[in-house]
């Protein structure tokens, strides 16, 4: 493993604060590998073998528990998945695969919960990520709840803008149907969305997006510091909280 791959872990929740020895023990027997776009890596109602870090690349969390299959989130680098499933020795409610090439550690389940009982301090950590986690479900429950499609397309391009430099243009580094189920709209709906938003500074071509004026965009998308956290546009640009009156209901899903 690369020095820097290991500076990443250890600023994680999970590894934060822990023992060395604790931290060495969860890395000794995992495995570190490589995977091409488009790899299965586990499928829901499966049991959870192994406890998974994303290092480089993308992953797409999905479900098909009724039978049609969403996107629930998309993971890149350094984030972990599937942790309260490893920690109730649980089955899998999300299945998971590469968006793009990517670098994923695989810690052995049983380890994770074996370091439990050992470790006060890697307990702790454990409740600050299951903690983190369930506070990133509760905003994405309110973005669902409270913003039509549009305006959730509209706060996701801010966000990947400021992610991919702050240079006003972006790239969608996925499939549109992806996003579309991302954000929970069909492709149809996907589509109105950005040509609602050219009215307020953005331009598409293919996945190549450029946004003409981010404080129009960021007046209509209204980001909130309760679900947008970290976002530097609700900090440079003062907004009222949104009403249930001022969703755009026709690009709802």
């Amino acid at each position: 493993m690369r020095p820097e791959d290991i500076e990443k872990l250890k600023c994680l929740n999970i590894f934060e604060g822990v023992k060395e020895c604790t931290f060495a023990r969860a890395i000794a027997p995992s495995f570190l590998q490589s995977f091409p776009a488009g790899t299965r890596l586990l499928e829901e109602n499966r049991p959870a073998d192994f406890l998974y870090i994303v290092l480089e690349g993308l992953v797409e969390m999905s479900s098909s528990a009724t039978g049609d299959e969403t996107v629930i989130e998309i993971l890149g680098p350094v984030n972990l998945f599937i942790l309260a499933a490893v920690i109730n020795n649980d089955v899998c409610l999300q299945s998971a695969r590469t968006l793009t090439p990517a670098r994923i550690l695989m810690v052995p389940a049983s380890l994770i919960r074996e370091l439990l009982g050992e470790d006060h301090d890697f307990m702790k950590a454990v409740v600050f990520e299951l903690a983190s986690a369930y506070r990133r479900v509760v905003k994405e429950l309110s973005n669902q709840k409270l913003r039509s499609g549009t305006q959730r397309l509209a706060n996701w391009l801010l966000k990947e803008e400021r992610n991919q430099g702050g240079e006003r243009r972006l790239t969608i580094p996925f499939e549109k149907r992806i996003l579309a189920a991302y954000l929970g709209m069909t492709a149809e709906n996907l589509s109105r969305g950005f040509s609602t938003l050219s009215a307020h500074g953005v331009n598409i071509k293919g996945l190549q997006i450029d946004i003409a004026d981010i404080a129009k965009l960021t007046a209509y998308a209204r980001p909130s510091s309760l679900i947008d956290e970290g976002d530097r546009n609700f900090q440079e640009h003062s907004v009222a909280p949104l009403t249930a009156e001022q969703s755009d209901d026709d690009n709802a899903v």
